[in-house]
């Protein structure tokens, strides 16, 4: 293997490595926000829990979270 076909070997390496975990990470930044986003959601349904059900609703929301 020659100087240049290696650097180009390592390139690509370095290139799929930085994307895979990249990918990991913006995964895990949209799970966090999604489950911010239904704590909220269940907050508000708890707080108009005098419309009727609002706990209900807000078990729900949360539950949906737990999904695989």
């Amino acid at each position: 293997m020659t100087r240049d076909e290696a650097a180009r070997y390592a390139f690509a390496e370095l290139h799929q490595t930085f994307f895979d975990a990249l990918h990991a990470l913006m995964a895990k930044v949209d799970a966090r926000a999604r489950a911010e986003e239904r704590e909220a959601c269940a907050k508000v349904c708890e707080q108009k829990s005098a419309v009727k059900g609002g706990e209900v609703f807000a078990a729900r929301i949360r539950a949906r979270g737990e999904k695989p």
